[in-house]
């Protein structure tokens, strides 16, 4: 009888180890808050360095142009939802900042539970979601149509541009933007698409798609990239056209 009672203890212990053992455990994953990355307090502003691309001379000709602008939280308002949205004004001045700042135009910022859209010129982008972390992937450009840059640009690269896929690629402490070193940003991928470049073969068509965002925690947009281009190739053997935009900015100052 003791026997028997040693060999059920020791079943008993075995079945509770194996419990224990397999009992899930629910790991609580705490992500940053999306107003950490995108504030809208009114009154804030940001400026940046910009390097607008551009093609001139029906399209053989590529220009820079260099221009400083801010982006300030003017009013809070309410959307077409009516969903409580911030109204950003954004200025221009020269690259010197020594001339006054011109009004260039506004854009919308809704912040939501899971995620920050942002309409500008009727285009609705989500820019940030839910959670915050390595690889999260959303679909940024969802609310926009097929072609969302046509008439103004008549090229393939913003074909399917609702299907992109955003994602957080990288998380970094510490970042030298500019010549500022700037703590807890993260980067948004958006597309990285490219065909025939660097242009090796003048009689192909080439094509490049880039776009990159980075935003720093209680700051906002302190880095973008964006390049959208189309090259056509000249049947006759001259040089090609090319159709599209590019533009970089990053932060040089904020309150």
């Amino acid at each position: 009888m003791p026997q028997i009672f040693k060999i059920k203890n020791s079943l008993a212990a075995i079945l509770l180890f194996a419990l224990i053992a397999c009992e899930r455990k629910i790991e609580q994953f705490e992500t940053p808050q999306i107003a950490e990355y995108f504030p809208t307090t009114i009154g804030k502003h940001i400026i940046y360095r910009v390097d607008s691309t551009v093609f001139t001379n029906f399209g053989r000709t590529e220009e820079t142009h260099k221009y400083q602008v801010k982006h300030e939280v003017d009013a809070e308002i309410r959307d077409n939802q009516n969903r409580i949205s911030y109204r950003i004004i954004r200025s221009r001045r020269d690259t010197a900042g020594t001339q006054p700042w011109i009004i260039d135009g506004t854009y919308f910022v809704t912040s939501l539970s899971d995620q920050v859209e942002v309409i500008e010129n009727n285009l609705r982008f989500i820019k940030l979601h839910l959670p915050i972390k390595l690889q999260t992937k959303w679909k940024g450009n969802r609310y926009l149509s097929s072609n969302p840059f046509f008439p103004n640009y008549s090229f393939n690269n913003d074909d399917n541009m609702n299907d992109w896929d955003y994602n957080y690629f990288q998380f970094h402490d510490s970042l030298l933007i500019g010549n500022q070193q700037i703590k807890d940003i993260i980067t948004v991928n958006q597309i990285d698409e490219a065909v025939n470049v660097p242009i090796v073969n003048a009689g192909a068509y080439a094509s490049k798609s880039f776009s990159i965002e980075k935003y720093a925690k209680n700051i906002g947009l302190v880095y973008k990239d964006f390049i959208l281009w189309e090259y056509q190739p000249n049947p006759g053997g001259t040089l090609g056209y090319k159709i599209g935009f590019g533009m970089k900015m990053w932060m040089i100052n904020h309150n």
